[in-house]
């Protein structure tokens, strides 16, 4: 079943793991999380799921509801959108605060507007989509906690498109690695903006807020963020040698060493994994049970081939394990997602995926929904017995 003597658990009913997290790399940033683009394996983590205080880097969260809109043909690159009181009070140069100058009731490309935002972190520029979007900021803040549902996002909260101060806009570190992964994977055409060096606009010029971008490690995207409720935060990748790291850091004292700290993060996950397969295209990877159907098991797959990165010197085995909740009921449907896989690398968790069905399963005969209906009863009391013990 696998090169790298992987041990499989199915277990049939909703679990969540915990346990102590041994890693060969140490930071000082509070909140940390670095991941491979491709395979989605967890390299390092440090406190990823805690609530932290995005700032700016809320910025790629307004990017990908614009990105998407695009994609929909709602809206155009050469659409203009107009700089409102609004976004020129609030987020242009009255500010003093991150801007991309856009002067009052004027208009400006969407184009032009998607770099404001994410080269030089221009809150007019954020304001201004949020608007051209949504028509105000409280009616995008609801798109962004729409969008980030669908996009798995379970321990972040939206309220404004541009990283305000809001005791209740926050994020994990965890989630904006997800919502960083995606939008590098699903708009190549349009994450290309993270990268470029400088952006002129209204007769100013200004460089890309993003220190990574300097230091040759092949980083190529994503937002700096900084107010005083945060620290100094971060979302960035590189690629070298064809394989693609995503970053998260919160917290960092000061914006030296959050650059150097990522620097550091980023030259270890390249130096010291690689991927291997541990499930092909199409292989069974585990069984769920199915309750009244004409099979009393289904089996399940993954969409592709399952790959995680792994220390490429010896270490900590591989486990892994598969999670539903079950028994699932018939009719059971082809490629319906049911369960996922959690892999772990000793005691870190560095995947979890879904799992499909592989077949479909109808409705049994009258005798064998009585018999699972009798054994899940005898099930059921046998356990209340056991828990009485």
């Amino acid at each position: 079943m696998s090169r790298i003597g992987i041990a499989l658990i199915v277990v049939g009913l909703s679990a969540a793991w915990s346990g102590a997290r041994a890693q060969a790399v140490q930071t000082n940033i509070p909140h940390a999380i670095l991941i491979d683009s491709d395979t989605r394996s967890v390299l390092f983590e440090k406190n990823a799921d805690e609530p932290v205080v995005p700032a700016s880097t809320v910025k790629v969260m307004t990017a990908e509801i614009v990105f998407h809109e695009i994609t929909a043909g709602r809206i155009k690159l050469d659409d203009e959108l107009p700089i409102s009181e609004n976004a020129w009070r609030y987020g242009g140069a009255p500010s003093r605060g991150s801007s991309m100058f856009a002067p009052l009731n004027s208009k400006a490309r969407v184009e032009d507007l998607i770099r404001g935002l994410v080269i030089v972190s221009g809150n007019d520029a954020a304001i201004a989509l949020a608007e051209g979007v949504a028509g105000s900021e409280g009616a995008f803040a609801t798109l962004m906690m729409k969008r980030g549902s669908e996009l798995g996002l379970t321990h972040s909260t939206f309220t404004n498109p541009w990283g305000r101060d809001d005791p209740e806009q926050k994020v994990s570190p965890r989630d904006m690695t997800t919502l960083a992964n995606h939008v590098i994977q699903t708009y190549p055409d349009f994450y290309k903006y993270f990268g470029e060096k400088e952006f002129t606009f209204n007769k100013i010029k200004q460089t890309n807020r993003n220190p990574l971008l300097a230091m040759s490690i092949g980083a190529d995207g994503l937002k700096t963020g900084n107010i005083n409720a945060s620290g100094y935060g971060l979302i960035g990748s590189a690629v070298q040698n064809g394989q693609r790291l995503v970053l998260a850091l919160y917290g960092a004292p000061d914006a030296k060493s959050r650059a150097e700290e990522a620097r550091k993060l980023f030259l270890w996950g390249f130096r010291s994994f690689e991927a291997k397969t541990i499930f092909e295209p199409g292989e069974t990877i585990g069984n769920a049970k199915v309750f009244g159907g004409e099979e009393s098991s289904v089996p399940l797959v993954a969409q592709g081939a399952v790959k995680v990165l792994v220390p490429r010197t010896p270490g900590e085995k591989l486990t892994a394990k598969v999670v539903y909740k079950g028994p699932l009921i018939a009719p059971v449907a082809s490629g319906s997602d049911v369960a996922r896989l959690q892999v772990f690398r000793g005691a870190t968790q560095v995947l979890d995926l879904p799992l499909q069905t592989a077949a479909a399963v109808a409705v049994g005969s009258l005798p064998r929904r009585a018999m699972d209906a009798g054994l899940e009863y005898g099930g059921d009391l046998f356990r209340k017995l056991i828990k009485k013990q």
